[in-house]
């Protein structure tokens, strides 16, 4: 009897192990997978956000990962926007990499992997896209970045102040450029502007002879531009080339930019996220010199951004895992996000996710002196 009775216990605790939640243990290495620009006109994007990424992991994996569990990241390339190419690569990330989390970025190729997201319950992370349409409330999908529309708020306010009323627009042919000018056109003319011009062009052009002989024609008070990377010395080069005078504004910065335009770039406004490199908050100052060591080159939003993600996804890691049971799934992570929903900055202070998944940063209005950034003052975007 006694040892029927020692068999049946032995029994219920091998049902009770194998009814223990399938993968509660602790997986190999915490790898998380980034689909970015690493090829193409947007290249830069992809070399600084998967710098930032990577030096977060290198400082976590530094200190024995979470609990000796250490990071790994997966790289993938749409190509600098392709949403094709974005689709083969998350369908790689999930199917072979088995990713739980994603560092997305670009808005088209966000957008064409969210219902693949989806599905496999993978939650994704962008810090770099900005299309209004990338608000998609209850979904996988959250930004650590200020969304193009925001920024662009602060374009027309400051736009206003100036005493302006006609406004000529420059804008990317794709969600992000077109999102934008939806957005914005409306508050504009509720703000009492006109808006005499509204040019598209698809990105990576080269050419914007027509485009900006027609904006030229309108007689604008000054040219918003909804354009990111090369585009923005490309177009601004040639506008000011072929004669355009006006002022400009726009919601972007990048070095390349800078270097083709050279001084024609010279009093453009643009209003954007702001990390300082020599910010009061200790955090920003040591990742600076760490990254400036390792790289060679001062960090920039975009690398403050992915760095600072993966630091997001450690602080969920470390919570979900407190409480328990299968934690290293999209599903445990995107709760475990929205119940602490504020978290620390690389940028000072915090960044604090809305119910619609975006979130809030103080952004900042620049001005260009010299071919650099000069910075004019802070803005804080109100929704």
């Amino acid at each position: 009897m006694r040892r029927t009775f020692l068999s049946i216990i032995a029994l219920v605790s091998a049902v009770a192990l194998v009814a223990l939640p399938a993968g509660a243990a602790d997986p190999k290495s915490y790898k998380i997978g980034s689909i970015l620009a690493m090829t193409g006109a947007g290249a830069f994007y992809g070399k600084v956000m998967s710098q930032g990424a990577q030096l977060a992991m290198d400082e976590l994996n530094a200190k024995g990962g979470i609990d000796g569990v250490k990071f790994e990241l997966v790289v993938e390339d749409h190509k600098s926007g392709q949403p094709k190419e974005a689709v083969s690569a998350i369908n790689k990330l999930v199917n072979i990499d088995k990713v739980p989390f994603i560092l997305t970025s670009y808005s088209s190729p966000t957008l064409a992997i969210l219902p693949i997201a989806t599905e496999h319950k993978v939650l994704l992370l962008n810090g770099g896209g900005v299309s209004p349409k990338l608000v998609q409330p209850g979904s996988v999908l959250f930004h650590n970045r200020v969304l193009a529309s925001y920024q662009a708020l602060g374009v027309v306010d400051r736009a206003k102040e100036r005493g302006f009323k006609k406004m000529a627009m420059l804008h990317w042919n794709d969600d992000a450029g077109n999102g934008v000018r939806d957005f914005i056109v409306p508050i504009w003319k509720k703000m009492g502007g006109t808006v005499v011009a509204d040019e598209a062009h698809p990105v990576g052009a080269t050419d914007f002879t027509t485009q900006v002989a027609k904006i030229k024609q309108a007689q604008p008070d000054f040219l918003a531009m909804w354009v990111w990377g090369k585009d923005i010395g490309i177009a601004v080069k040639q506008a000011r080339d072929l004669g355009f005078t006006a002022p400009i504004m726009g919601i972007e910065y990048t070095p390349d930019a800078a270097k083709i335009a050279g001084p024609a770039l010279e009093g453009e406004e643009y209003v954007t996220d702001y990390f300082n490199p020599q910010g009061a908050d200790k955090w920003t100052r040591d990742f600076a010199a760490a990254y400036k060591k390792k790289y060679g080159e001062d960090p920039e939003i975009y690398a403050a951004n992915y760095y600072e993600g993966v630091y997001i996804l450690a602080e969920m890691i470390r919570a979900a895992k407190k409480k328990g049971g299968d934690y290293w799934n999209g599903q445990r992570l995107k709760a475990t996000l929205v119940e602490i929903r504020k978290f620390p900055s690389v940028y000072g202070g915090s960044v604090e996710f809305q119910e619609d998944g975006t979130s809030l940063k103080r952004v900042a209005l620049f001005e260009v002196k010299g071919e650099k950034p000069a910075f004019k003052k802070f803005i804080d975007i109100k929704k």
